[in-house]
C-alpha cells in the first residue's frame, strides 16, 4: 500500500502545489482543513481516491488527531494574515504548530514538514512575525528531526501580490505601495513545493531553511518589473510609514467596530510592521542550494498569468505585432 501524507492547509495557495506533486510520486493524501466542500478542487491531483479533502480545526487536539490517523508524513502549511477572531495569529500559527508537532511525534509520524517564513522573528514588533517564531520554535521542540522551511513572498498564478497590485492598476494612474524601499527576494510557489517534497520523502536532512528565488528587489523594482510584464504605466508612489500607520488603524478600526463584517483585506497596522524589514534569506543560512533546487527567476513565470491585466489582455502581443505590420506597409 502506497504511504499516507496529511497536509494542514493541502487547499491553500502552497498546500495545493505540494499536494499535485506527492500525488504524482503516488502517495495518497490527506488535506485537512476547515472546509472540505470548498477543497474538492484537489481530487483530480490523483487516482480516484487518492487525495481526500477531510475537516480538520488545527484548535483542537481530537481533530488534529484523526486527521493524522495512520499518516506516514505530516505537512503544515496552516497560516493567516488574520489577528483577530477565533482562528487568529496565536491560535493558528502558534498553538496550531505546536499542536501539530506535538501529536505527530506522539503518533509515530515518521517526516514533519512545517511552513513559516522568513521573517520570523521572536523579538519583532509584528504579531505575525512573533507568531511565526513561536510556532516553528514549538515545531522544534516537539519534533527534533522536523524540516522547516522559511520562504520569502511566493508568487504562482493565484498569489495574493502580484495578482494584488496588478489589479490596482486597473484603478487609475497611481500605484501607491509601503515601504518602496524594502527588499523582498520572491519565490516561486512550486520551487518551495518540491522543497517540501524532497523532505517528505526523506531526502532532506532535518533543520530550517530559507527559500528565496535568484533576485532580490526592492518592492518598488517588482512593482517597476511588473508594469513592465503587463504593458501598464503608472506612478510607483511611497506611502510614508506614518501616513501608512494611520490608514491601517482606521481600516482595523472599521473591521472591529463592524463585528468583522468588513474585514480590513487592504492594510493592517501588522503588515505596516511587517513592511518595514527587508525579507531576504540571511546571510549563511541553508537554502535551495543546500536542496539541489535551482530556483525559478520571476521573469519565467509571471507573463504565464499576469497576460490579463494587460490593456488587451491575451490580444496585447496579437495587436502589437499588428501595428508593426501597418509600419511596414
Amino acid at each position: 500500500m502506497s504511504k499516507l501524507v496529511t497536509i494542514y492547509g493541502g487547499s491553500g495557495f502552497l498546500g495545493r502545489y505540494i499536494a499535485r506533486r506527492l500525488a504524482k510520486e503516488g502517495w495518497r493524501i490527506r488535506v485537512a482543513v476547515r472546509r472540505p466542500n470548498e477543497a474538492l478542487f484537489v481530487r483530480p491531483y490523483g487516482a480516484v481516491g487518492q487525495v481526500e479533502p477531510v475537516l480538520c480545526n488545527i484548535r483542537d487536539d481530537a481533530s488534529v488527531r484523526a486527521a493524522m490517523a495512520g499518516a506516514d508524513a505530516v505537512v503544515n502549511c496552516v497560516g493567516t494574515f488574520d489577528k483577530g477572531g477565533r482562528n487568529n495569529f496565536g491560535a493558528v500559527q502558534a498553538e496550531g504548530a505546536a499542536r501539530i508537532a506535538r501529536i505527530a511525534a506522539e503518533s509515530g509520524v515518521a517526516r514533519l514538514v512545517h511552513v513559516s517564513a522568513i521573517g520570523a522573528d521572536p523579538e519583532s514588533d509584528s504579531a505575525y512575525a512573533r507568531t511565526k517564531a513561536a510556532g516553528a520554535a514549538a515545531v522544534k521542540a516537539a519534533f527534533r528531526s522536523s524540516v522547516i522551511l522559511r520562504p520569502s513572498v511566493m508568487f504562482g498564478p493565484e498569489d495574493q501580490f502580484f495578482n494584488r497590485f496588478a489589479g490596482m492598476t486597473r484603478l487609475g494612474p497611481i500605484l501607491p505601495v509601503v515601504g518602496a524601499g524594502t527588499k523582498f527576494q520572491p519565490v516561486y510557489v512550486d520551487d518551495v513545493a518540491r522543497a517540501a517534497v524532497k523532505a517528505v520523502n526523506g531526502e532532506v536532512p532535518a533543520g530550517t531553511y530559507e527559500l528565496g528565488g535568484p533576485d532580490v528587489e526592492t518592492f518598488r523594482g517588482l512593482m517597476s518589473r511588473m508594469l513592465r510584464i503587463i504593458g501598464r504605466r503608472r506612478l510607483v508612489i511611497n506611502l510614508p510609514f506614518w501616513i501608512a500607520r494611520i490608514m491601517a488603524a482606521l481600516l482595523d478600526f472599521g473591521s472591529l467596530a463592524t463585528g468583522r463584517l468588513l474585514a480590513n483585506r487592504m492594510l493592517t497596522g501588522d503588515q505596516v510592521k511587517m513592511l518595514r524589514r527587508d525579507n531576504v534569506v540571511a546571510p549563511g543560512a541553508k537554502g535551495f542550494a543546500d536542496l539541489g533546487i535551482t530556483p525559478t527567476p520571476a521573469e519565467a513565470v509571471l507573463p504565464d498569468y499576469l497576460w490579463r491585466f494587460r490593456p488587451s489582455g491575451q490580444y496585447e502581443a496579437i495587436k502589437a505585432s499588428a501595428k508593426n505590420l501597418r509600419g511596414h506597409g
